[in-house]
């Protein structure tokens, strides 16, 4: 038997090495176009960034090896140009000497791999500009970086490879860009989890530039001119491509086999040719979940394909491949991505229903030293709870929970398999419940019934569209709630639901909201049990939905100079801590939401005026919570960063030593502008009203930004005209009677006179043309007047929610001092 393999990297290889050890006597020839054969292309960029120190690590075997262990007959440079199925013979062409000859075959094995795409964009033949897919890309590349010790770095595409090689040219001191076309990285990854990897790249100092794609590149003055679709000109030093891979088709398409994307396999691997096979980045089979044709480029099922397609040739068809789920697992910075089995988007895309679920977890007890989190996404079957994929973002422990679900998904599993999984236990390598056990957990109450989850997606568009049916409940710690809570949300900390049923109506959709989860579940289950129909929980929380809608991208973060780049502010790559002496170190890692921030509102009391606290934390949303702190308490934040997981934050304590000490750069601390205007609206007279209300308009029209919080009698200012019905308690129904209805029943604060003197004022504005005090509202809502409604006044008086206008946010004390925190003025009517 003779075998022909065209392509001797990954697949081809490995089919060469699988036939020999099946079949000692057949003749085995490779034809590889490139140099080099059977090399690890997965750590070109690790041997870019240094990890891998030398070269010849990258081959696993020669052309010489092959033959001395292998009796493999290996013919480099050598390219097959055609194939003649009816005579089995190819056309080979020598690429250093041309000389042209054919050669016979019993079988032929197509493993071409892929090639980069190369679009047509003006300039892209710039000697700065490289890609990295065998080693002469990494030769290049790596020669260009050792001897020019480039600057700034754009990577153009932020799928694995180009993700990979921003991380190694970060690690060899190079300021990073990364601009994609699509508005996330890493494309296997939903969105929200992508959102993630968003937040750990910007701490980092990572330039993202998402949704934008390059319209041209020039050389100019030793530079790379780089000129994107939104107009934005980037001017670097250099710049990869990594804008995905086309399977390498054409030798196939010549020949006349079948070809989509790929060229299409059945289940042995075998193409529309007789005795013609295909496998690895180029072939083209039926997916296992979705049945829908696709590729698999990954070295995992290339070399599973290998040994299925070498066994078949020398036994017999008596295997059939199945396809490949798509498990991968890439390290991006300190942080871990994986992914297995179908996304959400993609099952919705074809069409196939879908639910999913987003938990949070440790990777190892928390209260065992160096617990870091992770995000864990499920999407299943919502008829009987099939799992149709998972992905994971995290630190450590990232890979073992993939391969966990991966295992379950590969054999047709359940919802129902992951909460009987079991996994070796100690509390430095996972909890007695696993992350894994907990998300199968979370899925089955679900599917059972017993809770019902709301995306960020669906929350953010009843947000939006400011959807008057839905109520939102936080019912985290008033700390948490006082540091950001979603638009309107009413603040019942989980401890206090049962006794505050009646603040929480029975006839809108209610989504319960957390840091994380879990105390929203809790809560969920109380309202289900009191009788409440429409109520869901917000899938993942706080945490997720924070990183989801806020700003993926963080443009303009190097600033240029004559003699380069520079990083700009404190959040660039590789800022360090301040120099000062910190006085106290705060442990707080392994604890979830808020206890990081308790801690730290502890432990900074313990410290004087001007003196310094380094707080750690492995809870990623300690790192937006940390900035809110300080801006509402005044503290400094003096630096922070991220490293393996671990957040550190160095918080300087406010004073008279603290205040006469410099603000460092690139950290926003609320400082008096003195463009700003705060009031404390605490009465319901008319006159009163109609004062604030002009001096607001008067601020607002001078540019000032402008904050009112109405407490007590006060809240009468913003209530509706036309109030839904709503329930009360007895004291809220007296208030509710001796209180005015709404700002057209204000009353005079003197000369009223039974009513008679607020008719006359109102007579006397509107012959003056003076705006009526409900205009006068309308147009300070216009112009940005922010409202805050104290929760305890309503509370105390008995004012629901949806008594007030929408404008209204519902805070408290908190939320009125860090507005006035950075206002020149004032003001208490």
């Amino acid at each position: 038997m003779t075998y022909l393999i065209v392509g001797g990297v990954a697949g081809g290889a490995a089919t060469a090495a699988r036939l020999r050890r099946n079949d000692e006597k057949a003749a085995i020839i490779i034809f590889e176009r490139g140099d080099y054969i059977s090399y690890a292309n997965c750590g070109l960029p690790y041997y870019l960034g240094g990890t891998i120190k030398e070269r010849e690590s990258l081959f696993v075997e020669t052309p010489e090896s092959f033959k001395k262990t292998l009796d493999v007959d290996v013919r480099i440079s050598s390219e097959v140009v055609d194939i003649d199925t009816e005579t089995k013979t190819v056309g080979v062409k020598d690429l250093k000497s041309g000389r042209e000859y054919r050669e016979s075959y019993d079988a032929l094995i197509l493993s071409p791999g892929a090639e980069p795409l190369r679009p047509p964009i003006p300039g892209i033949d710039s000697e700065r500009i490289f890609a990295l897919r065998n080693v002469p890309d990494v030769d290049r590349l790596k020669g260009f970086v050792d001897a020019n010790q480039p600057k700034r770095a754009v990577v153009v595409g932020a799928g694995f490879i180009g993700m990979e090689v921003a991380e190694n040219l970060y690690d060899r001191g190079v300021n990073v860009t990364i601009v994609e076309l699509a508005n996330q990285v890493m494309a296997p990854l939903d969105f929200e989890m992508a959102a993630q990897v968003h937040d750990h790249l910007k701490m980092k100092g990572v330039e993202l530039y998402l949704s934008d794609g390059v319209k041209e590149f020039a050389d100019r003055e030793g530079k790379l001119d780089i000129t994107l679709n939104s107009g934005t000109s980037i001017v670097a030093d250099m710049a990869v491509l990594s804008i995905g891979v086309r399977p390498e088709t054409s030798l196939a398409k010549k020949a006349g086999l079948d070809t989509g994307k790929g060229i299409l396999v059945n289940e042995y691997m075998e193409t529309s040719a007789k005795g013609v096979y295909a496998l690895g980045d180029a072939a083209e089979f039926r997916e296992p979940l979705t049945g829908a044709p696709g590729i698999t480029p990954l070295a995992g099922p290339a070399g599973k394909q290998a040994r299925i397609l070498a066994d078949n040739l020398v036994y017999g068809k008596k295997k059939r491949y199945k396809g490949a789920i798509g498990t991968s697992v890439a390290r991006i910075f300190d942080m871990t991505v994986a992914s297995t089995g179908a996304a959400w988007k993609v099952l919705d895309r074809e069409k196939i229903p879908a639910i999913s679920v987003v938990t949070h977890g440790h990777s190892h007890a928390g209260y065992y030293p160096g617990a870091t989190p992770m995000v864990l996404k499920l999407v299943f079957s919502p008829e009987d709870g099939k799992i149709y994929g998972g992905q994971i973002v995290g630190y450590s422990g990232v890979d073992k929970r993939i391969e966990m679900i991966a295992g379950v998904l590969r054999r047709g599993g359940t919802i129902e398999d992951l909460t009987e999984l079991e996994q070796a236990y100690a509390p430095p390598y996972s909890s007695s419940k696993d992350p894994v056990n907990i998300l199968g957990f979370t899925a089955e109450n679900v599917l059972l019934g017993r809770s019902n989850h709301t995306n960020w997606k669906e929350l953010h568009e009843l947000i939006e569209k400011k959807e008057p049916n839905l109520f939102l409940l936080d019912v985290r710690t008033p700390d948490e709630y006082n540091l950001g809570s979603l638009p309107e949300a009413v603040n019942i900390p989980k401890e206090e639901v049962r006794t505050s049923l009646d603040r929480i109506p029975k006839d809108k959709k209610v989504v319960v909201y957390c840091g994380v989860g879990l105390r929203a579940y809790l809560v969920e289950r109380i309202l289900k049990q009191n009788g409440y129909r429409d109520v869901s929980i917000l899938s993942g929380g706080m945490k997720v939905y924070k990183a989801a809608v806020a700003d993926q991208n963080n443009r303009d973060l190097f600033t240029q100079y004559e003699t380069g780049y520079a990083p700009s502010g404190e959040s660039a790559a590789k800022s360090v801590l301040s120099s000062a002496v910190t006085v106290l170190e705060v442990d707080a890692c392994g604890l979830q939401c808020p206890g990081p921030i308790l801690k730290l509102k502890t432990e900074i009391e313990k410290i004087k005026p001007g003196e310094r606290l380094l707080q750690k934390a492995s809870d990623p949303g300690f790192a937006r919570d940390v900035k809110s702190w300080c801006n509402m308490t005044g503290n400094k934040l003096v630096s922070l960063k991220e490293e393996k997981g671990i957040i550190e934050a160095v918080i300087q304590r406010s004073g008279e030593e603290a205040a006469s000490q410099a603000t460092p750069s690139g950290v926003h601390i609320a400082k008096n502008t003195g463009n700003e205007l705060t009031l404390i609206c605490f009465s319901d007279d008319m006159d009163k009203a109609l004062a604030s209300l002009v001096i607001a308009n008067g601020a607002l029209a001078s540019g000032k930004k402008v904050t009112i919080f109405y407490t007590f009698w006060g809240l009468s200012i913003i209530k509706k005209r036309n109030k839904p019905r709503v329930s009360k308690g007895f004291m809220g129904k007296m208030f509710g009677m001796m209180l005015p209805g709404h700002n057209g029943k204000l009353k005079l604060s003197k000369l009223n006179m039974g009513g008679i003197g607020a008719s006359m004022m109102k007579g006397i504005m509107k012959k003056q043309k003076i705006d009526t005090l409900e205009n006068m509202l309308q147009t300070a809502i216009d112009g940005g007047l922010r409202i805050i409604a104290c929760q305890m006044s309503m509370d105390v008086m008995g004012v629901k929610r949806e008594e007030l206008i929408d404008k209204a946010e519902i805070g408290g004390v908190a939320n009125y001092l860090e507005a006035a925190s950075s206002a020149g003025i004032n003001l208490f009517i």
